[in-house]
C-alpha cells in the first residue's frame, strides 16, 4: 500500500494525463518517506455511462481515492491528503479551466486486522 484508485468519465480520457499524473503521485509518494516504494500503485476505472447534476452539459468528474495501510499518524495522513490533492488539483488545472469538472478526493486507513498482502516485489528495493 497505498493504492491510488481513479473513478473518471471516459469524456475526458484523452486530456487527463493519467500516466503522467501517477508518475507525479508516485514521486510524491515516495519522497514522503512514509510508504514503502514496492507496495504503491495507481489505477483508474473509466466509465462509460453516468450522469452528474441536471445531465444538461458536458460534465466531467474524477473522483479519487488513496487507501493506506495501517501505521501512520494523524499528522501524516493529513500531509498525505493534502499534498496529494494538491497535486491532483495543479494537474487538472488546465481541464478545470475548459470544462465542467469536479474532483473528489479521500484517504482511506484500512484496518490492520483486515488488510492482507503477498508481494515480493519488495524484494527489489532491500538494500543487499
Amino acid at each position: 500500500m497505498p493504492h491510488f484508485i481513479l473513478e473518471c468519465t471516459d469524456n475526458i480520457r484523452e486530456q487527463a494525463e493519467l500516466p503522467e499524473l501517477f508518475r507525479k503521485a508516485h514521486d510524491f509518494l515516495i519522497g514522503t518517506g512514509l510508504y514503502p516504494v514496492a507496495g504503491i500503485r495507481s489505477r483508474v476505472h473509466w466509465l462509460d455511462t453516468w450522469r452528474m447534476a441536471d445531465g444538461e452539459a458536458d460534465y466531467a468528474f474524477v473522483h479519487m481515492s488513496l487507501k493506506i495501510g495501517y501505521g501512520r499518524s494523524a499528522e501524516e495522513r493529513e500531509y498525505t491528503a493534502q499534498g496529494l490533492f494538491e497535486l491532483i488539483k495543479a494537474h487538472f488545472q488546465p481541464l478545470f479551466d475548459t470544462r465542467y469538472l469536479a474532483l473528489t478526493f479521500e484517504l482511506s486507513e484500512l484496518p490492520q486486522q483486515l488488510s492482507y498482502k503477498h508481494n515480493n516485489v519488495h524484494q527489489r528495493f532491500r538494500p543487499a
